[in-house]
């Protein structure tokens, strides 16, 4: 059959046609659906034409089934339980669940996020794999076709539609500079921090990410004066070039949370009088919302931060979502 005949196949003759060889009997095989006995003699002409045989010969008060009914007899059940299974919501049990993950992750986000996530995946679904990138040509498209799962990164100014976000903190920037900077325990100006050379982490949508600044605040502004000395998109790179020289580097305060990182760096604050704060978010489609699978990776993920967040005494997630009164 030519698969565009499926669109005359109606399911409902399949469990008619079931009921016809189970009973032997046009009567019978009616009672057996709840419908009149005049409604299954026409459900019987649809089937004769849809498989161009007569499939049943009467015989007494029964019917006899043709060489063909026998035939579709054997293949019925393996048929109609195929399809009852494809109707049925799947179970999922993170234990044997086997199947692959892919994340986008800003490079700063994944250096304490994905060691806490992979450890606590290996405890309760062993068999999820994932794959972590940084950077990704059009995320969101991807996030449409599936070929991402899920986004965290510094909140944007728009999204497409379709996306859900979730709130997963705020941070403010900091300046990170070696220790015995210069700049090292003095209250800065803009004049002083300007003149030195800068890193720029290469970051997806970098010019697109909302910054929550003060009314007073200049930072936007002095930011975009700077010609950073370094681009890069190795974190590690960035780091190391820091650590060895007079460059500043704009980095969330989480890096001084990790000690293999932060080793011999110094937070430098922002100049004086400057407010200005990032909000981090998770992005998934909404399709993965009915995925159990992606709804617990997504859940895992949330775990993980809520610990990050109360180890270093930070409110939980719950509760920072009650105290700002967020929408998501």
């Amino acid at each position: 059959m030519d698969i565009r005949e499926l669109g005359r196949l109606d399911l409902n003759l399949l469990v008619a046609l079931e009921a016809l060889i189970e009973e032997g009997n046009v009567s019978r095989a009616a009672e057996r659906l709840f419908i009149s006995q005049s409604a299954m003699s026409k459900t019987l002409g649809r089937l004769r034409e849809l498989f161009d045989d007569p499939l049943f010969i009467r015989k007494g008060s029964g019917m006899v089934p043709t060489p063909r009914a026998e035939q579709l007899a054997e293949l019925l059940p393996k048929v109609l339980l195929a399809v009852q299974d494809m109707l049925t919501p799947p179970t999922f049990d993170p234990i044997s669940y086997e199947g692959q993950f892919n994340l986008l992750v800003q490079g700063h986000m994944g250096q304490w996020l994905l060691p806490l996530l992979i450890e606590r995946l290996s405890q309760r679904a062993p068999l999820i794999r994932l794959s972590a990138l940084s950077r990704a040509e059009k995320p969101f498209d991807q996030l449409n076709n599936g070929k991402l799962d899920f986004i965290l990164q510094a909140h944007l100014h728009k999204y497409p539609p379709g996306l859900r976000l979730t709130t997963l903190g705020y941070a403010p920037p900091l300046l990170l500079a070696r220790q015995g900077h210069p700049l090292e325990g003095k209250e800065l100006t803009w004049e002083d921090v300007l003149p030195y050379p800068h890193v720029q982490l290469v970051i997806d949508e970098l010019a697109n990410i909302q910054f929550l600044t003060g009314k007073k605040s200049s930072f936007l502004r002095q930011m975009a004066t700077v010609v950073p000395n370094l681009v890069t998109d190795q974190l590690l790179t960035a780091i190391q070039v820091v650590r060895g020289s007079d460059y500043l580097f704009p980095a969330p305060p989480l890096f001084l949370e990790q000690a293999d990182l932060s080793h011999e760096l110094i937070a430098l604050p922002l100049p004086e009088g400057e407010e200005v704060t990032l909000r981090y978010v998770m992005v998934n489609h909404e399709r993965v919302d009915v995925s159990p699978a992606h709804m617990f990776v997504y859940r895992e993920i949330m775990q993980v931060i809520d610990s990050f967040r109360v180890k270093y005494g930070l409110s939980s997630l719950a509760q920072l979502r009650a105290q700002r009164k967020l929408a998501y």
